[in-house]
């Protein structure tokens, strides 16, 4: 896996997960990419996640391709970040793309946005923000499009919803929906934007696909997403 450097296993507080995330994130340079990698993945700690262990969603589909995947994820990364941190760019997904030889790039993001921006209440101008109703316009478009631009063709992974038991995201469950509703618009406009729901991913009461903080993927979610991605890229045409 060609990577950027890893932040810190984090626990239950996300404030603490991102107050420390600022400070690894600090300063980072990003390596070039192998003349080889023609898959980028660019997001938050959806991705990010199991990192440290080399068992991430990035590093599961590096090993079920068999190629090599450049990994920009950053926990507790944002859609819309305007912090004005010094030598944190990465936080902002929009920056962690760099142009590139990429036939593919692997993205996510949009929910720390909300958890972070409105609390995932009342959270309509934030969600317009990210993307409008329609999928035409925001911060999420604006990227896709950017990528598009390059030639990529975009994987965009859900919203992971909660377990359902002791959640502190469990309030943010209509919003995601919300939020996966407008991806899966932009998506279908464009052949070369595909959606990868994980609305069904996690049964209700079902604590095995989650770490023990109850937000992040444990090792088995990362383990199916990491697949379900591979399996976009290796079957498009």
């Amino acid at each position: 896996m060609i990577r950027i450097r890893r932040l810190p296993a984090l626990t239950l507080i996300l404030t603490l997960t991102l107050a420390l995330t600022l400070l690894s994130a600090c300063g980072d340079a990003v390596p070039p990419a192998s003349e080889r990698a023609r898959i980028l993945a660019m997001g938050d700690s959806l991705l990010a996640w199991n990192g440290l262990s080399g068992q991430s969603i990035p590093d599961v589909v590096e090993r079920s391709l068999k190629e090599p995947v450049v990994d920009r994820s950053v926990i507790g990364a944002r859609m819309i970040y305007r912090l004005p941190i010094s030598g944190a760019a990465g936080l902002s997904i929009p920056k962690q793309y760099r142009p590139g030889p990429w036939d593919w790039v692997i993205l996510n993001g949009g929910g720390n946005d909300l958890w972070f921006g409105c609390g995932c209440g009342m959270c309509a101008q934030k969600l317009d923000k990210l993307l409008r109703e329609d999928g035409r316009g925001g911060a999420i478009a604006e990227v896709v499009q950017r990528i598009r631009r390059g030639g990529a063709r975009v994987v965009y992974v859900g919203y992971l919803r909660s377990p359902g038991r002791s959640s502190p995201i469990e309030a943010c469950k209509d919003e995601g929906d919300a939020l996966d509703a407008r991806v899966a618009l932009l998506a279908e406009r464009d052949e070369g934007v595909y959606f990868l729901s994980l609305a069904d991913l996690v049964p209700h009461r079902d604590l095995s696909f989650h770490a023990a903080d109850r937000v992040h993927p444990s090792l088995k979610a990362g383990r199916v997403i990491g697949q379900r991605i591979a399996a976009i890229i290796r079957g498009a045409p």
